[in-house]
């Protein structure tokens, strides 16, 4: 890709859109176009900002003739690929890439790529943090929240990019060939982008597709699909498991291992639940195979806090706690946080329909301390209609998400949880799972503002004992 000789059409004025334009055109790329069907004011001022740099502007009504005029489209990942924009280039025979794909081919340090339907972004976290416990100078990006391009400067000689890959990413990457390719699980996930479960598994694969035999898997041996990927790959394949030994890190006794070394104790870990063990070792086998000395794992994995909108204990009000898992946009990462989660709990679900069942969640549910559900959002009735199927009973449909929080709060006891962990995505009513994580919180803090107002004594002003006598 010669750049100076190449004309762009940056669709996607998201973070990752903004930040492939911006690398383009530091550059020197021929022309960069930018486009997205969205007009809103976040959009409007990313697009000004990078028309200001070289950028252009393209509007609806001109975008497919600008597109014929262009050598390569760079696709941001919320856009899916049988838009009728990344059609048309097909169609053409012309390139399309994404902005993970314009970061890889420039990488000149070695990657820790991660990919899984859940726990992606506390791994990447977690070995970034292992690492740099360790004296590496690790850098995560990717899906996680900084673009692989935007941090090219941040590399140093001895550098590690520890990036989160999702499968809207690995749709149009092609050149990433990881160090070590990290797959933590799958789920089902993303079928209204995805169609089949077939189609997500073998995206998920696709991140071993340029590994060697000089490149390592880290495979999740207790997942029936993520195990058989160890005969798909040329790759050496490094196990890890909660269920028994694995030629790579696992639990016995209580204890977490590296093939015969023990590292230190579950009970150790700060963070709660199977899932979160699963991911520990996911990143102590990355890790030492990136050069970690095993005290600097150990040190690391103990001081580790988790990530924000992750089972997040944010306070409480009146004796009933708030725990935000914003994060958990599918079933699976919600079934996990209530098998975790300590005591009793008023759920909160919904928001936008990602195409799969929900009868699993209910299911679990009732095996779980969950006492009612509150069911909000653009897929409150189907969430409805499952929970019926699976005669779980207890719940209230409340399509706005600010009164949905009201009406969990007061559903709940003292000594219970209020437990916000959706079972879908943010999008029909938020930008990301990180606002409404934050709209959660907010909310939080306004019924406690509530509550010790009307706690306050009432006070007279302006009153002496005479007046109030009269």
């Amino acid at each position: 890709m010669y750049f100076p000789t190449q004309t762009f059409l940056v669709a996607g004025m998201s973070r990752s859109g903004i930040a492939a334009a911006e690398y383009l055109l530091g550059q020197h790329a021929a022309a960069v176009y930018l486009y997205d069907d969205l007009d809103d004011e976040n959009v409007r001022a990313a697009t000004e900002r990078l028309v200001a740099l070289g950028g252009r502007a393209v509007s609806r009504d001109d975008v497919f003739s600008c597109a014929a005029e262009c050598d390569v489209l760079v696709l941001s990942p919320g856009i899916p690929i049988d838009h009728p924009l990344p059609v048309a280039f097909r169609k053409a025979g012309k390139a399309i890439v994404g902005e993970a794909e314009l970061g890889a081919r420039a990488l000149r340090v070695p990657a820790v790529a991660v990919t899984g339907t859940n726990g992606k972004t506390t791994t990447v976290s977690m070995i970034g943090h292992i690492l740099r416990t360790a004296g590496k100078h690790a850098v995560t990006c990717g899906n996680i929240g900084k673009p692989i391009t935007a941090c090219l400067n941040e590399f140093a000689e001895d550098g590690i990019a520890v990036a989160e890959i999702s499968s809207f990413q690995l749709e149009t990457l092609t050149s990433l060939r990881p160090h070590v390719a990290v797959i933590l699980n799958i789920a089902e996930d993303h079928l209204n982008r995805h169609y089949t479960m077939e189609n997500y598994i073998y995206l998920k694969s696709r991140l071993l597709k340029n590994c060697t035999e000089s490149e390592y898997a880290v495979l999740n041996m207790d997942d029936p699909v993520v195990r058989s990927f160890a005969e798909k790959t040329r790759a050496k394949v490094i196990g890890f498991s909660l269920a028994g030994k694995t030629e790579g890190a696992y639990i016995q006794d209580g204890d977490i291992y590296w093939k015969e070394e023990r590292l230190l104790s579950v009970s150790d870990l700060p963070l709660e639940g199977k899932h979160n063990e699963a991911d520990a070792l996911a990143a102590v086998c990355a890790c030492k195979l990136m050069g970690a000395d095993s005290s600097a794992i150990a040190s690391a994995l103990k001081s580790f806090r988790g990530i924000d909108h992750r089972l997040q204990k944010l306070g409480e009000v009146d004796g009933v706690n708030f725990i935000d898992d914003s994060k958990a946009t599918n079933v699976d990462a919600a079934v996990k946080a209530v098998e975790s989660v300590k005591g009793e709990s008023v759920i909160l679900l919904g928001g936008k329909d990602k195409g799969y069942a929900y009868e699993p969640l209910f299911a679990a549910l009732r095996q779980s301390g969950v006492v009612h559900a509150v069911l909000y959002g653009e897929n409150a009735f189907r969430l409805f209609d499952a929970a019926v199927r699976e005669k779980f009973f207890k719940v209230t449909l409340c399509r706005p998400f600010d009164l949905a929080v009201r009406v969990a709060f007061l559903t709940a006891q003292k000594g219970q949880n209020v437990l916000l962990s959706p079972a879908s995505a943010s999008f029909d009513s938020f930008r990301s799972y990180e606002e409404r994580g934050e709209r959660f919180a907010q909310l939080m803090k306004e019924l406690r503002e509530e509550r010790m107002a009307l706690d306050r004594p009432a006070q007279t002003e302006g009153l002496g004992e005479e007046d109030e006598a009269r």
